[in-house]
């Protein structure tokens, strides 16, 4: 019984490659006949061994390498308001998720008292979403810390510019006049007074 049960796999194995092996064979004879949409259209030509190529373009035909597409604005569009007004030159990244890992990276470095990592993480963060409030914040209060007042009283003033009445506007308007009446004294002390 086990013998015979072995010899019926054993023939339908070898019915089933040799139908395999046959199928694929055909492949090499030329090309599938299909049905022609008319019928006494010629069968398709086999292009098999040399399929069709898009850089050998018959001269009526069109590729999108050759396509030139004009981007240019049109005629008097430089009259309408607001045409000349964007700082937009090129495209930059805009990922608000890297921003606040650049942020959050960025307060570890604080921390720690490593100003300089700070400051490059808050500058990156504002690389990844430009005048983010958290950063331009937080990038002030580092460079006031570092030594670098008037970078500091910039991103101060950036602040209370996109966020007026946000969660430091309070300590970013005392940050601006600390810095102010640093500068006037400074300034005071500098200047020779008549004798």
């Amino acid at each position: 019984m086990i013998v015979r049960q072995r010899i019926i796999i054993l023939v339908s194995l070898v019915v089933c490659v040799t139908g395999l092996t046959l199928a694929q064979s055909n492949e090499d004879e030329g090309p599938i006949t299909r049905v022609p949409v008319e019928r006494n259209a010629p069968n398709p030509k086999d292009n098999r061994k040399e399929p069709p190529r898009s850089d050998q373009l018959a001269p009526d035909e069109s590729s999108s390498k050759q396509t030139q597409i004009d981007i240019s604005p049109p005629s008097g569009d430089e009259k309408h308001p607001g045409a000349g007004e964007s700082d937009l030159s090129e495209f930059h990244p805009w990922d608000p998720h890297k921003a606040a890992k650049c942020i959050e990276v960025g307060d570890w470095y604080f921390k720690q008292g490593n100003y300089r990592a700070a400051i490059s993480r808050y500058q990156e963060a504002l690389e990844w979403k430009p005048k983010d409030a958290e950063a331009t914040y937080k990038l002030a209060e580092v460079q006031e810390k570092s030594g670098d007042p008037t970078a500091a009283l910039a991103n101060y003033q950036a602040y209370l510019k996109i966020l007026p009445s946000g969660p430091y506007a309070d300590k970013a308007r005392k940050g601006v006049e600390r810095l102010k009446s640093k500068a006037g004294t400074t300034a005071a002390q500098t200047t020779p007074k008549p004798s």
